[in-house]
């Protein structure tokens, strides 16, 4: 993955950082700590332009999450709702609550938005509620942008200051991440456990 990813981004410069940040947010297992530190050691070597490297990897960024949100559009309220009636241990979610957080969405939309596109195993995830609530896209597009330029230019940054050290922010974000995404598995895995013995318990026998 390493070789992949230093090789694309030697070869194609600022348009490969977007390439490879619109690929992370619809294909996760990419990492973007991985990927813009590597542009910001680039960029201190003078191979390419730390600016455009964020401005490239933002553009990157809110592509694959604007893929997302339309997603969340198609499925729509109604249709998670249906969805959940039927198979809601799965979703971890009963009809009540998809219609709650639709409403908390509403309330509180445009942080989830911002601060999720700072954490690792959130950030992809973050655009499909907004989606479902009908958050408008303005307003996505706003603090997708913003909160994925935060992102990207920490990264960068890190990377172009560390120089021939900008391996050290993978070594720092990735276990971050990883322990991120490995809770986010164990709270879905006992939610579904959860409801899965609700139902048993509704319907015994």
């Amino acid at each position: 993955m390493f070789d992949l990813i230093t090789s694309w981004m030697s070869t194609l410069g600022h348009l490969g950082v977007a390439v490879l940040m619109l690929a992370e947010n619809v294909f996760p297992p990419i990492p973007s700590e991985l990927v813009m530190p590597f542009a910001g050691y680039l960029s201190a070597q003078g191979e390419l332009s730390l600016t455009l490297a964020i401005v490239a990897g933002t553009a990157g960024s809110v592509l694959g999450a604007l893929l997302w949100y339309y997603i969340g559009i198609w499925i729509g309220e109604e249709r998670l709702c249906r969805f959940a009636e039927h198979h809601g241990a799965w979703l971890t979610l009963t009809p009540k609550e998809v219609e709650s957080a639709s409403k908390w969405f509403e309330s509180y939309g445009w942080r989830a938005v911002f601060f999720g596109r700072m954490i690792p195993g959130v950030r992809t995830l973050i655009s499909v509620p907004a989606g479902v609530a009908g958050m408008p896209l303005w307003s996505f597009l706003l603090y997708t942008t913003l909160g994925s330029a935060v992102w990207t230019g920490l990264l960068a940054a890190a990377g172009y200051l560390l120089e021939s050290q900008y391996e050290k922010v993978a070594s720092w974000m990735n276990p971050v991440s990883t322990a991120v995404i490995v809770g986010l598995i164990g709270i879905y895995l006992f939610r579904v456990f959860r409801q899965l013995s609700k139902r048993h318990d509704n319907h015994p026998g």
